[in-house]
Order: C-alpha cells, then sequence, then structure tokens
C-alpha cells in the first residue's frame, strides 16, 4: 500500500481542517519588579492598541506596568519575537536543543531540550480533572511542600469554562479552582503587579502557555524573587475569545447548552472529545465545518512556533501519548517532559506525595512528514491563505467515522503522531508569518529549530508550491508591505 499517496487522497476527499488542536491552556502563574509603564486597557484597546496588535496573544504582560519590557519579552512582536528562543534555552537550561541528535523516542529539534527521556504519566486522585490531573496534582504538592510561597493559576471566571481569569493561589482550595483547560487567550501576566506588591512571594510557581512563558523568562531577572519554577503545558490554536469558544461548541460540536461543557481537545484518533455534565462526546474531525475554523483560533496562535513550551522547567502534554479506541480523557496517559534538574525536583516532590503515576517512556511508529503535507493541503486555513475554496459543511457522520477509523490505523502513532502535529503546525505558521509580513521579516522571526524543519519540507514540491500560492494571493500580498510595527 502506498501510505503517501492513500493518505494524499483522503485529505482531499474531506477537503476539511485538521488545523483545530487542542488548546492546552491550564494553571498558570508570574514574577516581580521593573521599571513602571502604563498599562493598557483590554477592555477598550485590544488587539489594535497593543504592540503586538492582531497577533497579540493577551499575555497579560501589557495591561501591567511592566508593559515598559514588552519589545525585550513579547513573543510575538514581527522580526524578533520567537527568534530569543535559542538564547533563552541557554539562560534557563544551560544549553540551547541539540537539533542535529536523531533519536527514536522524542527528539530536541521538535520536543525542546530534554534533561531525561520523555515520559506517559496520570494523576492520581484528581477528581474533577479534564485529564487526570497532572498539572493540578504538581502545582499543589509544590505548594502543599512549601517549596513555593504562590501559583498563578488560569481559574474559570465565575465558574465559566471558557472564560479564563489569572488568580494568585496561596492555598490548594484556589489551586483547585485552576482544574480544566480553558480554550482561549489566558492574560496569565496579568497578576504581575499583584505579586510584586505581596513581600510575602519569595518563592513562585508559574504555570502557562509558550507565549506567556517566553514574556515571563526575558523578565524574570527583574522580578526580585528567591526562587522561581516554570511548569508548563503544551499549546496549540486557542480560540481569540470565550465567545469564539462557545461559538465552536455550539456550531462545531452541535452542543445547545454550552453551559453543560466541562471542556474539550483535539484528540490523537482524529475526534474532537467533550466532556458535559451529564455525558461524554466524540465527533469526528471530518465532520466539522471548515467555516469554522478561521473564526475559532486567535490569530496570535498562527504565528507561534513554540507548541512544546521550550522555556519551561517542567512540561506535561498529550499529543504523543497513546489513546486507547474508546478511551476519555479522563482515562488516558499524558506525556511528561523534564528539560532541567529544577524539572526533575518538580516531580519527584510530586511523585513522594502519591499524587503522580509514572510510565514507560513515550514511543511511536509510523510515516509523519507526508502526513503533515497532505494535511497542509488540504487544511481550511491555509485555503483561507491561497484564495483556495473552504467546504462549508462537515462530512456526514458515518463517512467522517470510518475515515477517523482509518487513519488512527495506518497513520501515525505515539510520539510519530507528536511529530506530525508539531510539524504541520510550523508549516502552516511559516505560510502565515510569510503572508503578513514577508520571507525576510518571516526568517527573523522564526526560532532556528523550526527554520530547520521548514527547510526539509522545502525540498519537497507540494510545499514550495504552497508558498508560491501565498505570494500570488493579493490579500496576503498586500500586507507585506506594511511596516510590521
Amino acid at each position: 500500500m502506498n501510505l503517501p499517496f492513500l493518505v494524499a487522497c483522503l485529505f482531499i476527499i474531506v477537503r476539511q481542517t485538521l488545523s483545530f488542536r487542542s488548546p492546552q491552556t491550564s494553571l498558570q502563574p508570574l514574577s516581580r519588579r521593573g521599571a513602571a509603564g502604563r498599562p493598557l486597557d483590554y477592555a477598550t484597546g485590544w488587539p489594535q492598541k497593543f504592540p503586538a496588535k492582531d497577533h497579540c496573544s493577551r499575555c497579560g504582560l501589557c495591561e501591567t506596568t511592566f508593559v515598559s519590557r514588552v519589545k525585550d519579552a513579547c513573543a510575538l512582536l514581527p522580526e524578533t519575537g520567537m527568534s530569543r528562543m535559542h538564547d533563552l534555552e541557554v539562560k534557563v537550561h544551560g544549553r540551547s536543543r541539540n537539533t542535529h541528535h536523531a533519536m527514536d523516542t522524542a527528539d530536541e529539534g521538535r520536543f525542546g531540550v530534554l534533561h531525561e527521556e520523555m515520559k506517559l504519566v496520570k494523576g492520581v486522585g484528581m477528581n474533577d480533572s479534564q485529564w487526570t490531573g497532572v498539572v493540578t496534582s504538581i502545582a499543589l504538592s509544590m505548594l502543599e511542600a512549601k517549596k513555593v510561597d504562590a501559583v498563578v493559576c488560569i481559574a474559570g471566571e465565575q465558574d465559566s469554562w471558557a472564560t479564563p481569569e489569572a488568580i494568585v493561589a496561596k492555598s490548594a482550595e484556589q489551586i483547585l479552582r485552576g482544574r480544566g483547560v480553558k480554550p482561549s487567550l489566558a492574560p496569565s501576566l496579568k497578576v504581575l503587579d499583584e505579586i510584586k506588591e505581596d513581600r510575602s512571594i519569595r518563592k513562585l510557581l508559574f504555570c502557562g502557555v509558550g507565549c506567556s512563558v517566553q514574556a515571563f523568562r526575558a523578565i524574570q531577572d527583574d522580578l526580585d524573587l528567591d526562587e522561581v519554577y516554570v511548569l508548563g503545558t503544551n499549546c496549540v490554536d486557542n480560540s481569540p475569545t470565550p465567545k469564539a469558544a462557545e461559538n465552536f461548541v455550539r456550531v462545531g460540536l452541535g452542543l445547545k447548552d454550552i453551559e453543560e461543557v466541562k471542556g474539550y481537545e483535539f484528540m490523537q484518533d482524529f475526534r474532537v472529545h467533550a466532556k458535559t455534565s451529564d455525558g461524554y462526546l466524540t465527533k469526528p474531525y471530518f465532520c466539522l465545518p471548515g467555516v469554522i475554523a478561521k473564526p475559532s483560533i486567535a490569530t496570535s496562535c498562527l504565528a507561534c512556533f513554540d507548541y512544546t513550551n521550550g522555556l519551561a522547567d517542567v512540561v506535561v502534554g498529550y499529543m504523543g501519548a497513546p489513546l486507547d479506541s474508546g478511551r476519555r480523557m479522563d482515562e488516558s496517559f499524558q506525556t511528561l517532559t523534564i528539560r532541567n534538574q529544577k524539572g526533575a525536583d518538580m516531580i519527584e516532590t510530586t511523585r513522594k506525595r502519591g499524587l503522580l503515576s509514572i510510565g514507560p517512556t513515550a514511543t511511536g511508529k509510523g510515516s509523519f512528514e507526508d502526513f503533515a503535507l497532505s494535511t497542509l493541503k488540504s487544511d481550511a486555513i491555509v485555503q483561507s491563505m491561497i484564495g483556495g475554496s473552504i467546504m462549508e459543511k462537515g462530512l456526514p457522520d458515518w463517512l467522517g467515522t470510518m475515515l477517523a477509523f482509518l487513519l488512527q490505523r495506518i497513520g501515525p502513532t505515539g510520539i510519530n503522531f507528536a511529530r506530525y502535529s508539531i510539524d504541520y503546525h510550523i508549516l502552516r505558521n511559516y505560510m502565515h508569518v510569510v503572508g503578513e509580513w514577508g520571507e525576510t521579516s518571516a526568517k527573523k522571526f522564526v526560532p532556528a529549530y523550526a527554520q530547520k524543519i521548514i527547510k526539509k519540507y522545502l525540498e519537497k514540491d507540494s510545499m514550495t508550491n504552497l508558498l508560491s500560492q501565498i505570494h500570488q494571493n493579493s490579500e496576503y500580498s498586500s500586507r507585506k508591505s506594511r511596516d510590521p510595527y
């Protein structure tokens, strides 16, 4: 069987979106002491009055007096943002990632600096979590073991599952408010000034996604803290607003009572999994209407090249974990990436408290490069970039279910599924930044490890053809002449 040909045919048939990937925004934190600036007002100015404009991820930095550090810290400013990853990795981990060492398990080029091999993991006894409570278990253990004085978490505002609210947690009860993924952009750094004024906080755990972690790391030395730990989650394709996330649930999943939703994820079985207050449902990606993709994904996420959160001490994700047929989120393994000794200490603290079950090394199998290109060519977001057609309706349930079943069996699994997802998002996002800023500025923005992956795919005609269509698309061509600032 010619797998690349079969995969290409399947994706051309569906001409649908695999552009969705799970927004993984969980518990989140922060820091102190910097030159004062005048905070920007999210309610009246976002995104156009913010420095990164349409590409602002609303990390919360500019809503504090630390706005004065935005040029040094923002991960999404044109030409400078994510290209700083190499130097920051050296600062945080003592070295940058080794992009030359090929591995049968997780490779550093895609997954970041590895202190040890990536493991499978489950939380223990953490009820009412979206998954098994790995992130919550680590945060709770660090606080209760008095390793930190506070944890900055993203809780649901007024108990809403879709509206993120940054809080400074100093008790177990407050940390438990952070359980579950918040599927829209989260202002993790909005509480910086609160922490700056609280002299009782000397040791801090900051939990966040890549863009907020990069901003935090850039200003960390100015914060006058005795000890800082960073717990990260993998993250990709968040909704721009809570309303957009709710609209995805209503239109994409067909759920009328959105308040019943407890969380959703785009899983490795090519289905969206959603937990509700009284049940659990799945829907094949291919059954989602193509027109729901663009309004459901923040523009900032289309310029992100830090899916795997390379600057955190330890990272929790799931794309590299196996998913058995019929398994729910709260029954499944996640992946655990330890980047340095500080991260190893965090995991040991949690393990000693009996709140983690650490499994075997994460492995995988199956071809992923042709799979990534096939997805890219049929993706709804990419089609919008090149002026292509987008299917208004998804496939019938029976056909979408059949395709998901087939692809789960012939496609990449485990770590190779994660490689496929990482490569696809890097390629899609490279097309976006080239279209927005032109190739010269894009190359200054994209981190070196991502450029190496892109270069390999540019050896294939299908990738170069897609880029040429970006140049020919008048909408994107007009943007390239703009001043990116």
